[in-house]
């Protein structure tokens, strides 16, 4: 396993290296640019020092290498003093937004507590609903029960988050005033009013999110639980005399869960995206808004950034997927 584990590590650096490169020339090459904003009426140099202090005024392929510099390691540095107090990052140049002039990851940092609160949550209430459901649903195939979450999961599916958020708003915030429309950033948990003050503007955004990825994710449990408990073994162990419940959930559940295993890492990068067209429905300011944000102003760094850090995150873990079905199947072996 450790043998895989570092060639698929070895592996993922050329992969990286051409996304990343595939990122950076596909963003800074698009149309629209920083420099574009910059009023006529600005003396030229002053404009020239504006693109200097920029860093527009160099090749493509020096930005693109200063750019892979700053994030694998100024970065990382800029980090380890913060943990250590050590001097790595002196006087290295950080990714500078050109939005708010500020470093990109510091901005990400302030973003990312409330992506992880919202979002996190979301996937997670996904997966803990839709794991039983498509559990049962696939033991009782074609009973009622079977048939209301098969209904439910296709309604999900299909309905756009956008709707769906906007839908919920009418309904839970405008006709009920049961929860707040807005999510508010600044809130700050400091007693148990605060506390229930934060659950209530996290129900709606949790709600439209976890009925999208519990839909998604049960249907896929449903789907391999189906074709296991149709399997020679299933019925070998039930005329052993196995009782019911370590057949379906010690050997079934087993096997059914290396594709579901798949769906499930392969979505948590997703949380660290944020979802950017609910958090924009409930104003959440999240990641998911600082890349649509980003992507208004041309702030190329920003976009270039964050566009690459999800790539970085479905790469490790699509490796984490794998070594999750050397674990939870016997017969697949690595080494």
């Amino acid at each position: 396993m450790l043998t895989y584990i570092l060639r698929r590590l070895l592996l993922a650096i050329p992969t990286l290296l051409l996304i990343s490169a595939a990122i950076f020339m596909l963003v800074d090459l698009a149309p629209g640019s920083p420099l574009s904003d910059i009023p006529l009426t600005i003396p030229p140099e002053v404009r020239t020092k504006m693109i200097q202090a920029m860093g527009a005024d160099q090749p493509v392929l020096v930005r693109y290498l200063l750019w892979l510099k700053q994030f694998f390691w100024v970065e990382p540095a800029y980090l380890l003093d913060g943990w250590f107090g050590t001097d790595f990052a002196q006087g290295a140049q950080r990714i500078i937004s050109y939005q708010t002039r500020g470093p990109v990851f510091a901005l990400i940092g302030e973003r990312i507590p409330q992506t992880l609160t919202v979002i996190g949550t979301a996937y997670l209430v996904g997966v803990l609903i839709a794991l039983p459901i498509g559990i049962y649903s696939a033991y009782r195939q074609y009973s009622w029960f079977d048939q209301v979450g098969t209904f439910i999961a296709m309604l999900g599916f299909s309905v756009p988050t956008f709707f769906t958020g906007v839908l919920f708003i009418v309904i839970f915030a405008s006709w009920l005033q049961w929860f707040p429309s807005i999510y508010n950033t600044s809130l700050k948990v400091t007693d148990w009013g605060s506390f229930v003050q934060q659950l209530r503007q996290m129900v709606l955004p949790v709600m439209v999110l976890g009925l999208a990825n519990a839909s998604e994710l049960s249907r896929y449990t449903r789907a391999s639980m189906l074709e296991n408990l149709g399997q020679d073994y299933v019925r070998t162990a039930r005329a052993k005399g196995m009782r019911e419940g370590p057949v379906v959930l010690k050997h079934v559940l087993r096997n059914s869960m290396i594709p579901v295993v798949t769906v499930i890492a392969l979505g948590i990068p997703s949380i660290f995206g944020g979802a950017i067209i609910t958090e924009n429905v409930f104003k959440v300011n999240g990641i998911g808004s600082a890349l649509i944000g980003a992507i208004h102003a041309n702030d190329l760094p920003m976009v270039q950034t964050l566009t690459f850090i999800f790539a970085v995150l479905i790469v490790t873990f699509n490796l984490v997927a794998d070594v999750l079905y050397g674990l939870l199947d016997p017969r697949i072996r690595y080494d």
